[in-house]
């Protein structure tokens, strides 16, 4: 039996918290089954250096695991003086995804920086952190919208992630820790809304998967999505 008994295309209950950080221009906090995050969004009246006087804006995420979020204390990476490959390659995830959505000229010459700190980890930090940073990057752009300091809403469309699994042929929607670390076949996908993909991480982590699967996986995804979307909009 999954966690949360549901069954293999269902994900864990999830919900967003809006405001949660009364200090950040957006935040809310993401529970997706034990797991939970805290992304904000934080507006920069500047850029990057390298896209200076060009007319456009920027989108960009850090993200972070607290010590305590997994079963056992894992070192500050401050500590250790930079970001883990890991770390590194999922703030890049997490950057690319949310900037596919925006139309960075409407943002005009400023940074929104989404930053995601994992609290408690079970699996899904990654997705969990793309679908409640896209939530706080939409009340940072609603703020800019309400104190005029743009006039055109550069988000285009909704920006959601799940991830989902191959276990004994069977494919898993929404892996816990558990599955996780069991599953055959690990996948990550990012989309938009109108069912447009960003990105699709896949690895065979103890065998081989064919096209037939992946498009069963897609499939698969595309409806779990299309469920996320749906709670991140009515998110208050």
């Amino acid at each position: 039996m999954r966690s949360f008994e549901r069954s293999s295309q269902e994900a864990r209950p999830l919900s967003f918290e809006k405001g949660f950080n009364r200090h950040a221009e957006g935040s809310c906090l993401v529970r997706w089954g034990t797991t939970i995050v805290l992304a904000t969004a934080t507006i920069e009246e500047k850029v990057p250096r390298w896209i200076e006087k060009k007319g456009a804006g920027w989108v960009t995420a850090e993200y972070s695991m607290l010590p305590r979020a997994t079963h056992q204390r894992v070192e500050r990476e401050s500590i250790k003086g930079k970001p883990s490959g890991r770390t590194q390659e999922i703030q890049r995830l997490i950057g690319r995804s949310l900037r596919a959505c925006m139309d960075l000229e409407k943002l005009g010459e400023r940074t929104i920086i989404v930053d995601c700190d994992v609290l408690q980890a079970d699996g899904g930090t990654r997705t969990a952190s793309i679908n409640g940073g896209f939530v706080a990057l939409q009340m940072a752009v609603e703020k800019l919208l309400k104190e005029e300091k743009i006039t055109q809403n550069p988000i285009k469309d909704t920006v959601s992630a799940v991830s989902l699994g191959i276990n004994k042929g069977e494919i898993l929607t929404d892996l816990d820790y558990q599955e996780d670390s069991t599953c055959d076949v690990d996948i990550n996908v990012v989309m938009l809304g109108k069912d447009q993909m960003i990105e699709i991480q896949g690895t065979g982590e103890k065998t081989s998967f064919s096209i037939s699967q992946t498009n069963d996986i897609l499939l698969q995804a595309q409806k779990a999505i299309e469920k996320i979307r749906k709670i991140q909009l009515e998110a208050k």
